[in-house]
């Protein structure tokens, strides 16, 4: 069994990562601290969240690092405020015998004064998120030229939210580095591009496969029809009275709508999504992490960097379109060799889909009967006994209302006093769940069976081909799409998922209004339902994405030249 002092750890930090439990090194450190530790190799890191990276370039730096030299010496790179903030902490915990070295976070959202105040004081690590650290650079308020060590961490999430020319910039702004550490969960074809133009033969070590599910996760699934998928989110709820989670939503707007109305049927629950200010997702954060809120119904893009230990389950409310996206969705769970459960609601038209991330991922997910409002109740009533057993009644203070209590409970036997508990804690589930129907689909409805997944899988591409008219509008969502034209595309930092959930948000519509989605590099052509056209031109034409003002128009009116 390897350990740290043979990785070549030095004593005080071992003697910081012991008390807070580390007792071996993961895989990822094993395989990473020997080689950052020589400070002069670039290096790339595939691992999915959860396992262990920050303490494997966290102790290298902290290592590395000279003490004596009061200036920015290691720089590390994140997507969002949350990631920033949890890195900065986990040095900060690292090092508590190393006192002398100073870690300073930038972010936004925050007085930008107080950081530059932070940082005029002098540093020794800077943990930042891109779009703050520009800012400093372009107020010349940080000097990069003093820096060794450029770490990049979830890169691939920086470039899915558009980052990839501010990563090139702060790259171009340490011309002095003398390693660049990249680490990510999956390897796309922009990170490629990026470690082949800013790293000398980097080493490269892969733990697992890449898009390959945790082990530790149990991938399960629920088949149900369209209209019950809000039924059935609130029976694995209910069957699982223990959770403590993460509920994806495809868009801003379901992420409310779902909040709203389970927060209505009295669950501890809150949103985050892009329209809430930074005090307002810090509020939501400190209530889930302090487990106040057991749920949190969140988007893609806003859970980005959310790092929340002791996770349990992950819920899909829907799948999402692009693979990696579901990669990091469950990989919130089973984090840090804990076991956790990536929960997914599928109905007839998305099990292709299913089977198309059960191959990438190469795991198998498990089918699950969704729990009768009977298995609901017995499974509630159980958990609600087996917390009463377990209550501390080590108190005294209990013991001076003890012959009240006797007396009052006097004629009544203990079988009638259990009944009233669980009246009292039960009545309502009861009651909701006393006529409750079968949500699972049955006999003719059932269409998972594999081989009806793979012929819709192979044939549905066709089928739209087929169903074209002399325009090029399609009919497979069952109506005459218009096209749009769009002048963003995978040049912008889009993948599909992003690009769907990107102007989703920007135009309040709802993703059953959208047929096909064809990206190109600089453009892209989206389907729509024409009665929502006009709606969706005129909330994103004219508006402007990172500098560049966006076109969008009809795409038989001339927007779609060049196809």
């Amino acid at each position: 069994m390897t350990t740290f002092q043979e990785l070549g750890v030095e004593e005080g930090l071992i003697q910081s990562i012991t008390t807070l439990g580390f007792t071996q090194p993961t895989p990822i450190q094993e395989k990473a601290i020997p080689v950052l530790l020589q400070g002069t190799k670039d290096f790339i890191g595939l691992a999915q969240t959860g396992t262990g990276k920050t303490a494997a370039f966290g102790l290298p730096l902290l290592q590395l690092i000279n003490k004596e030299d009061r200036f920015p010496q290691a720089l590390i790179v994140c997507p969002t405020r949350e990631l920033c903030l949890q890195i900065a902490s986990d040095l900060e915990k690292f090092k508590s015998k190393k006192i002398n070295i100073s870690v300073t976070a930038v972010y936004g959202g925050t007085s930008i004064t107080m950081q530059i105040r932070d940082l005029k004081r002098g540093t020794h690590i800077v943990v930042a998120t891109p779009g703050r650290l520009i800012d400093l650079i372009e107020r010349k308020a940080i000097n990069l030229e003093k820096i060794h060590y450029v770490v990049l961490d979830e890169a691939d999430e920086m470039l899915n939210m558009g980052f990839k020319d501010d990563i090139e910039f702060i790259l171009k702004n340490t011309p002095n580095r003398q390693s660049t550490w990249l680490f990510s969960a999956t390897m796309p074809a922009e990170i490629r591009n990026v470690s082949k133009k800013y790293m000398d033969k980097p080493f490269e070590i892969t733990i697992g496969k890449t898009n390959e599910g945790a082990a530790n996760i149990d991938h399960q699934y629920y088949a149900t029809q369209h209209h019950n998928r809000y039924e059935v989110l609130k029976r694995i709820i209910d069957f699982n009275p223990g959770i403590y989670g993460i509920v994806f939503a495809r868009t801003k707007a379901d992420t409310q709508d779902i909040a709203e109305k389970l927060t209505r049927e009295g669950y501890d629950i809150d949103a985050i999504h892009g329209d809430l200010t930074q005090q307002q997702r810090d509020k939501v954060m400190g209530l889930f992490r302090d487990k106040s809120v057991k749920l949190l119904v969140a988007t893609d893009v806003a859970a980005r960097g959310i790092d929340v230990k002791g996770i349990t389950h992950v819920i899909n409310y829907e799948l999402p379109d692009d693979v990696e996206v579901y990669t990091h969705r469950s990989g919130r769970t089973g984090r840090a060799g804990s076991s956790g459960v990536s929960v997914s609601i599928v109905t007839p038209k998305e099990v292709y889909r299913l089977r198309q991330v059960e191959r990438i991922v190469k795991t198998q997910f498990h089918k699950m009967d969704i729990p009768s409002g009977k298995d609901v109740c017995r499974k509630q009533f159980f958990h609600f006994i087996d917390k009463m057993l377990s209550a501390d009644i080590s108190n005294g203070e209990y013991e001076a209302y003890l012959p009240t209590l006797r007396e009052k409970f006097a004629e009544v036997d203990k079988e009638e006093i259990l009944q009233r508990v669980a009246a009292l804690e039960f009545d309502r589930f009861l009651k909701y769940y006393e006529n409750a129907a079968d949500l699972n689909m049955r006999g003719g409805d059932r269409r998972d069976d594999r081989r009806g997944a793979d012929r819709g899988e192979r044939g549905a591409p066709r089928e739209r081909e087929r169903e074209r008219d002399t325009k090029g509008r399609s009919f497979s969502g069952g109506g005459n799409y218009q096209r749009l034209f769009v002048n963003l595309g995978t040049k912008d930092g889009f993948y599909k998922a992003s690009f769907l959930q990107f102007i989703l948000d920007m135009s309040d519509l709802k993703k059953e209004v959208l047929g096909r989605i064809d990206m190109k590099e600089m453009t892209s052509w989206i389907e729509i339902d024409p009665t929502a056209g006009k709606k969706m031109i005129k909330a994103i034409d004219g508006k402007n994405y990172r500098g560049r003002k966006i076109r969008m128009n009809d795409a038989e009116s001339g927007g779609g030249r060049g196809k």
